[in-house]
């Protein structure tokens, strides 16, 4: 005979009280300041803000130089601050918005729009490294930083991460990829992982033969099959560079070493990334290619919340393929593992020769192989050194510009 425990009021015990809660917890609103806000990244975050007004209010907005979209995602989120790094844009906005928004101007300006804005998390979704000023100065006001901008941590990763645990602030990632490491890892230990499994589309030239990598236009390489995202990084999607800088960010924002953290090419961008733990299960965390859901997460977190996004269907999906990256064909994977490994100054010179060898393929100045060639010969005349601190790191990525452009 079998014996079942009863409760006292006669019902079945809840074996799984401790993982699951019975009471939703109390809905917490997000004052958040996005940097880069016309860009893929924020335009999606002012999606996301849309479909949850409850859980996230804008307060701050940033650009470069978007005069007309940045004016009316402020008039439509009512924010009073605003930044805008290029001058002559920054003009034309507080004469459009007039005085009752302030509007912050220059490199400087994202720092000082970080500190008026009374935010209480910074999306960074700046492209290169000109996020890592207002990072640090979001960390130092207390704020939660949601990185989409995978450069700053590529770059000074050691110091972004100390400085969050020092103030006690989370740093939470809005890359698709780390977003879907971070879901696997909840709960579990560093200890217990035994690979990081980042998935790459593989681009626009996955099944390209080699010796045609030389003729590719910039037009064709702009053709990503799945995401739409801004120049740089859907050129850098097409190097694998994407993937390379996403290995070095992960080595900081999950505290693993580089030969932990591998890349697996899945075409579909259905699952964002797995984890295999020690005893040999993996977790994946599965959606549409839609930057909504990491974004959400990551202001939600550590809740669920409703939304309007498309839920997948798996009969409709069909098959899921995985294959090896052709690192023999794009050995930007290879190089990011040397950056990753030798640490130091190391990635900072890896992430500034590819950003200026981009610009030159982008300006039709140089053949799409000749990105990781530019980045490779860069980094082999560079002398490492292992202990930086930040102005280091600063003088290493202007030197690694002065030498890709030469």
């Amino acid at each position: 005979m079998i014996s079942v425990a009863v409760g006292i009021d006669g019902g079945l015990p809840q074996p799984f009280e401790s993982i699951m809660a019975d009471i939703d917890p109390p809905a917490r609103s997000r004052k958040v300041v996005i940097l880069g806000s016309t860009g893929s990244i924020g335009t999606s975050a002012l999606k996301v803000a849309r479909d949850i007004p409850d859980r996230m209010q804008i307060v701050g907005l940033a650009a470069h130089r978007s005069t007309d979209s940045l004016i009316a995602q402020a008039q439509e989120t009512g924010v009073r601050h605003v930044a805008m790094t290029c001058g002559d844009a920054a003009n034309e906005v507080a004469n459009k918005l007039g005085s009752s928004v302030t509007v912050h101007c220059g490199a400087s300006g994202l720092v000082d729009l970080v500190r008026a804005s009374g935010a209480d998390m910074a999306i960074i979704a700046i492209v290169g490294t000109a996020g890592l000023a207002p990072a640090l100065a979001a960390i130092e006001c207390g704020m939660d930083l949601a990185v989409a901008s995978k450069e700053i941590l590529v770059m000074a990763g050691k110091a972004v991460m100390t400085a969050a645990r020092d103030k006690q602030v989370q740093v939470l990632p809005v890359d698709s990829e780390h977003n879907a490491i971070f879901q696997c890892l909840e709960g579990h230990r560093q200890s217990e992982i035994r690979r990081i499994l980042l998935t790459a589309s593989g681009g626009p030239f996955r099944t390209l033969p080699a010796d045609q990598l030389e003729s590719v236009t910039v037009a064709q390489a702009l053709k990503h099959p799945t995401w739409s995202m801004g120049r740089k990084i859907t050129i850098d999607s097409a190097t694998l560079f994407n993937k390379g800088l996403e290995m070095i960010e992960a080595r900081w924002l999950f505290d693993v070493p580089m030969d932990k953290i591998e890349v697996i090419v899945h075409p579909q961008s259905i699952v964002h990334s797995m984890v295999e733990f020690m005893d040999n299960s993996v977790l994946a965390q599965l959606s549409h290619s839609d930057m909504c859901f990491p974004i959400q997460y990551a202001v939600t977190w550590p809740d669920r919340v409703a939304n309007s996004l498309k839920p997948l269907d798996f009969a409709a999906l069909g098959t899921l393929q995985f294959e090896s990256p052709r690192t023999q064909d794009f050995p930007s994977l290879d190089l990011a593992r040397w950056a990753g490994e030798t640490g130091g100054t190391l990635p900072a010179v890896l992430n500034a020769a590819n950003e200026v060898a981009v610009d030159a393929f982008l300006a039709g100045q140089i053949p799409f192989p000749s990105i990781w060639r530019t980045v490779e010969r860069v980094m082999k005349a560079h002398k490492v050194l292992e202990h930086p601190d930040l102005d280091t790191l600063i003088e290493a990525d202007s030197w690694a510009r002065v030498v890709a452009a030469e």
